[in-house]
């Protein structure tokens, strides 16, 4: 019997990102150099990639009701434990991927502008930096599950390699095609890359990914993982309380 391939991953224990800085200089600085090689993924979390691009919003010029609306694609409005139900980037999750834990001084921390351009020139900067030409790169974030407990990480943006692996028309244990069923490799590798780097004070913001259940690419389609809201399975569970667009 065959047996599957091993998935690495290796945090990364940085010192404080800043405002500002390069990210670039920030991961090469932090990932030893025998480390890297081709057909390595990094996962990086997406509040640097915003600090990196200065996406900061002082607590002392908005609310965050008002910053929620303005940043949501979809906004159902306020629930639980002071947080909004919206849709932002492709993504159901809470006060549009607003953060406030970990800010320096105490900013509200937006998503970068355009994650997947962010994801694709960090991409481009690190193939040449390192020499190298298959990488890919994940972008994470932190979400919650409905009905479950606790946070789990999720795919922000990507690059470098595809999304969504295509099980259509591959045989099943009894040899039967599939006919639906693809896999969502981006979200499933940030989940286990965001458990390792940690949510609180672990200070890993980065970590390295080995795995050979992704084909790495030069160009990737930014919407292959994205589901139409009208199209989605839970779409009649929230249709009622559609938010604005």
């Amino acid at each position: 019997m065959k047996n599957a391939s091993p998935l690495m991953i290796y945090p990364i224990t940085t010192r404080i990102f800043k405002s500002g800085e390069s990210l670039t200089d920030f991961i090469v600085d932090h990932v030893e150099l025998s480390h890297v090689k081709e057909s390595m993924m990094i996962a990086v979390t997406s509040k640097i990639v915003s600090l990196a691009e200065t996406r900061l919003i002082s607590k002392t010029t908005t609310t965050k009701s008002k910053l929620i609306d303005q940043e949501a694609d979809y906004n159902f409005g306020e629930v639980a434990y002071g947080c909004y139900l919206t849709v932002k980037e492709g993504l159901f999750i809470p006060s549009a991927g607003i953060d406030e834990s970990n800010s320096e001084n105490d900013h509200y921390i937006l998503y970068p502008k355009n994650p997947f351009l962010s994801a694709k020139t960090l991409w481009d900067e690190l193939r040449q930096r390192w020499g190298i030409q298959k990488l890919g790169v994940l972008l994470t974030d932190s979400h919650t599950t409905p009905l479950r407990k606790g946070v789990t990480g999720i795919s922000l943006a990507h690059w470098g390699f595809s999304g969504l692996n295509d099980l259509i028309g591959k045989p099943d244990l009894f040899g039967r095609k599939m006919k639906m069923t693809t896999v969502n490799a981006a979200d499933a590798l940030a989940c286990a890359a965001t458990l390792l780097m940690g949510e609180a004070n672990e200070c890993r913001p980065l970590a390295l990914i080995q795995t050979d259940q992704v084909e790495f690419k030069d160009h990737i389609d930014p919407h292959e993982l994205k589901m139409p809201l009208e199209q989605d399975l839970y779409f009649p569970f929230f249709k009622s309380s559609l938010g604005h667009k």
